[in-house]
């Protein structure tokens, strides 16, 4: 029986455990990302565990999130990154060079290898082939010490794509139709792998738009293979000697399938405000639109932008519509210029930004009140546009385009109309230009960490007590985002690296007096429903409510990664056993784990949890590792005391 090749990877890579679905498995890792909203608190994790220099063959930083810079916060934070990446071999990628998938693709993507990136959408790489996962900033810390990354084994999704895609219907179109099918928790503890003879049309960077927005399925990772279209890209890239070819045995297998045939796809609009809210755009056609933007970590490749340039070239944005371009890397942004791509842009109206998150992240172009607003992002969680009660829909360029032209939103394929669907071929070979880019050396080994007034230690996190005595302060319903755990506004980012200061901002969009609350009781508890935690990789969603004494989370189910954020920093995920015990829980009740360290410590699965004087059954579904954690009060606790016995 053949093997896919996302077990490929993972057998290679294995250290620990065995791959059968479920059960936990480390795993060797040979590249990390961070980006600088995550970033500092990871460096500032890497730092306390007193090591030298990285032992990962490839490390890098980038700055692309918290790009505004309205006081010394976000400056102090990209110094901090830029001088700790020196002192440590990391490569780093400075404010402007671009947005770490596009980027990471471009220059540094390599078939077959592993990368864990504190980013959720980390993912992207494997449009280059690689298993590539996103996880909280101490597990990147973790394995940039040499330290294998754990996760359980997931199951694998054997997604075959077959056909052409139709004029006017591109990549963005594929993975909202799989959105469509799944919704945002269909694909949790899974990996996504494609195959199909309709991988022949897809480029490099179209699988990147559908690796990406995996993450919005809830999967571990999507996986595309190694093949001759990979090698193009990285030969235009001038980096064709990383190129091997990787695809799965003829006759792999998988634990589930689907089929995608894509000459029957249609132009699809995710609508408010879920990137699982799918419908053809032809069904909500005519709604007025305000604003459109273009880019992010998704569709902001040359193909993309090129694609939005030829179709705008004599024509003009609708005068009620505000557009945006933001360009995934310098990169992007010289290439589309030098095949006059820009031009177009500026003069069909298009405002063109540094390359960045921007917008996607909240940072920056917000939406008016009531105004509608479509995007090429991954992601329309309610009020992430950092406008309350926003409008946000994802779609691709090409309807993106359309609507703003028109000024209302458009099927595409209105405008066949009048123009023949513009064929936009990858260039032979890119402009490229490392120069922006600091690359490790020992030179710059004795570099001095420098450190703002905002970037301030880790707080201290005690042990496991005993006994937990708990006050319910939140009850939450499915689907609750890390951004609405820990929003992602302008004025609240720049915090990242100040858990003291960020943590007044914990669950503010759902209740302004929550941290005020938290510091009033002790130990507290938070009671959610189905897939608590999707969303953004920030370990903050965890670190910051620990702070405010929360210990327990109580949950129908959790996202991947929050889950093993909330481990990481010492807080218990529970689940009920009988979901219906959900509905009996009311804010400002206590509740009471007795004996929680010694039924943690000798394995116990059900966790008897008195309400009120009643006893509800939990589940501690975490590995024996995770228990460590949760008994040592976090993951850096146990891990620094490993490392003092090691040495």
């Amino acid at each position: 029986m053949g093997e896919n090749l996302t077990y490929k990877i993972l057998r290679a890579h294995l250290v620990e455990g065995t791959l059968e679905p479920g059960s936990e498995i480390g795993i060797q890792i040979d590249q990390t990302l961070l980006q600088d909203a995550t970033g500092t608190m990871a460096l500032l994790e890497f730092e306390v565990l007193g090591l030298e220099r990285i032992k990962t063959e490839c490390s890098v930083v980038y700055v692309d999130h918290n790009l505004l810079q309205t006081d010394h916060k976000n400056p102090d934070d990209h110094r901090y990154l830029q001088t700790a990446s020196m002192r440590f071999g990391i490569h780093f990628s400075p404010p402007g060079n671009g947005i770490c998938h596009q980027v990471h693709m471009e220059r540094f993507g390599v078939p077959g290898k592993t990368l864990l990136g504190a980013d959720s959408h980390t993912p992207s790489a494997g449009a280059l082939g690689m298993l590539a996962i996103g996880a909280g900033g101490l597990d990147v810390a973790m394995a940039m010490a040499g330290r294998p990354y754990y996760l359980p084994c997931p199951q694998v999704v054997g997604v075959r794509l077959k056909g052409r895609l139709p004029d006017w219907v591109s990549a963005k179109d594929v993975i909202l139709e799989l959105l469509r099918r799944y919704g945002v928790k269909g694909f949790v503890g899974k990996v996504i792998e494609y195959y199909g003879p309709g991988l022949d049309q897809l480029s490099a960077t179209d699988r990147l738009t559908i690796a990406n927005m995996g993450t919005e399925l809830g999967a571990t990772s999507s996986v595309f293979p190694s093949d001759l279209r990979t090698k193009a890209f990285l030969e235009a890239q001038r980096r064709g000697s990383a190129w091997t070819e990787l695809v799965a045995d003829p006759d792999a297998t998988y634990d589930q399938y689907d089929e995608i045939d894509l000459s029957s796809l249609e132009p699809l609009i995710a609508c408010p405000s879920s990137p699982g809210n799918v419908r053809p755009v032809r069904e909500v056609a005519g709604v007025d639109v305000d604003q459109v933007i273009i880019g992010s970590c998704v569709n902001s490749s040359f193909r993309d932008l090129m694609l939005v340039a030829r179709i705008l070239e004599g024509r003009r944005i609708h005068p009620r519509t505000f557009f945006h371009v933001n360009p995934g890397s310098r990169q992007v942004l010289e290439n589309i210029s030098q095949h006059n791509g820009l031009l177009s842009l500026l003069r069909a109206g298009a405002r063109v930004h540094e390359p960045g998150c921007l917008g996607c992240i909240g940072m920056g172009q917000a939406p008016g009140t009531g105004q509608v607003s479509l995007r090429t992002f991954p992601r329309n969680f309610p009020g992430r546009s950092g406008t309350k009660d926003d409008r946000v829909y994802l779609c691709s360029p090409e309807t993106a385009t359309a609507s703003a032209i028109t000024g209302r939103i458009s099927d595409p394929r209105e405008l066949s109309k009048e123009l023949a669907y513009p064929k936009v071929e990858e260039p032979k070979e890119y402009l490229v230009d490392d120069s922006s880019i600091i690359f490790p050396s020992k030179d710059l080994q004795g570099t001095k960490v420098v450190r703002g007034p905002n970037i301030r230690p880790l707080p201290s996190m005690d042990p496991l007590p005993e006994d937990l005595e708990l006050v319910v302060l939140l009850k939450l319903g499915d689907n609750i985002s890390t951004d609405t755990i820990m929003p992602a506004a302008s004025h609240i980012l720049p915090l990242r690296s100040n858990i003291e200061a960020l943590s007044n901002h914990v669950f503010t969009s759902v209740d302004p007096d929550f941290p005020h609350k938290c510091r009033k009781v002790s130990q507290v508890a938070i009671v959610g429903g189905e897939n608590y935690g999707q969303g953004s990789s920030r370990e903050h969603a965890a670190l910051a409510p620990r702070l405010l004494g929360v210990r327990v989370k109580l949950a129908k189910s959790f996202a991947r990664i929050h889950k093993a954020n909330l481990c990481n920093f010492g807080i218990i995920p529970l689940v009920f056993k009988d979901p219906a015990d959900y509905e009996i829980i009311k804010e400002g009740q206590s509740l009471v784990i007795k004996n929680v360290r010694g039924l943690i410590e000798s394995g116990m699965t059900e966790i008897p949890v008195m309400l009120q004087g009643r006893e509800i059954t939990t589940v501690l579904d975490v590995s024996g590792r995770q228990r460590k954690f949760l008994l040592a009060g976090g993951a850096l606790n146990f891990v620094k005391h490993e490392l003092i016995r090691e040495s």
